[in-house]
């Protein structure tokens, strides 16, 4: 089921025509919503993930339900050598005029008890990978003397730090650094770096591991978040088009909090897990190693 129809954007029809994004991790959840804006207001839109068959199926259903052209490529970011074969296939078509590094992994857990396995899960998709996909289409852009935009998904821990989900924040905070410093080494050659860090937009995948138990339509009505809801997709959606296109091309080096001002009240993040116990830790450990089952289970690459 697609997330957004045109009624959902800001932004005028054909918007977007002769751009071409890649989104990576655009296969399911805010990727997926991103790849469907950006489609719906005429752009050329890729979308990249470890699970070839994922991206493939969300391919078709984008442009069933759109038109346009919408590409799936598999590609594990976690190896730079799948990175450069993808930015390959990509540019085969044609340059890249926008990016979106969208792809993460995350779930809570006490800092005590991450293993190095655990820890690299997040940082090698995270902080790594985004930056050898960026450099890839970099290196292309600067030589070609191309101009492009480059969005990075962040969280509002870049600013207070994440209890309990520490290298997601560790990694994250890399990629707000990133943003600032190409910001200034390529702006005056014609690439902008901004960021967007959300607060709690309920998807499948990264509600199971950060909210175990618990459904995505789970706490609708949030007292810790000022406007007391979670986000809606469109509006993430609007907010990164924006940051994509040409009209926002003064805007460079920010990022951009989307979360109803639950970081200004709460800090947004995790801290209320320093009540829990043993009990809790182990039963939410069970129920992501359940739902990591079932993700690798529907790998296909």
């Amino acid at each position: 089921m697609t997330d957004l129809t045109p009624d959902d954007l800001m932004f005028r029809p054909g918007l977007m025509k002769g751009q071409r994004i890649l989104i990576t991790g655009g296969g399911t959840g805010l990727g997926k919503v991103m790849a469907e804006a950006c489609l719906i207001l005429g752009a050329e839109v890729y979308i990249c993930g470890r699970r070839g068959g994922v991206v493939e199926a969300t391919a078709k259903e984008l442009m069933d339900a759109h038109g346009g052209k919408c590409t799936g490529v598999a590609c594990d970011i976690r190896v730079p050598e799948a990175i450069a074969e993808m930015i390959e296939t990509v540019w085969a078509d044609g340059p890249l005029t926008g990016l979106i590094n969208n792809a993460a992994g995350n779930f809570i857990s006490r800092t005590e008890d991450l293993s190095a396995r655990g820890f690299d899960a997040i940082s090698n998709i995270v902080f790594r990978g985004s930056f050898f996909v960026t450099l890839e289409c970099g290196k292309r852009w600067l030589a070609a003397g191309d101009h492009a935009s480059v969005v990075s998904i962040l969280t509002t821990w870049v600013w207070n730090g994440g209890p309990f989900t520490v290298p997601s924040a560790m990694s994250k905070a890399g990629l707000n650094v990133m943003t600032q410093s190409l910001a200034v080494e390529w702006g005056n050659r014609g690439i902008r770096f901004n960021a967007i860090a959300p607060g709690p937009f309920p998807t499948e995948g990264a509600w199971a591991r950060l909210n175990p138990g618990a459904g995505t339509e789970s706490e609708k009505a949030d007292p810790t978040i000022p406007l007391n809801r979670n986000g809606e997709m469109r509006e993430l959606a609007n907010l990164a088009v924006y940051l994509l296109d040409p009209g926002s091309a003064y805007v460079n080096g920010q990022t951009i909090a989307i979360d109803g001002g639950s970081h200004l009240k709460s800090g947004g993040g995790f801290g209320r897990l320093s009540e829990w116990g043993d009990s809790e830790w182990e039963a939410a450990r069970n129920s992501i190693r359940s739902t990591n089952e079932k993700d690798r289970a529907q790998r296909t690459v």
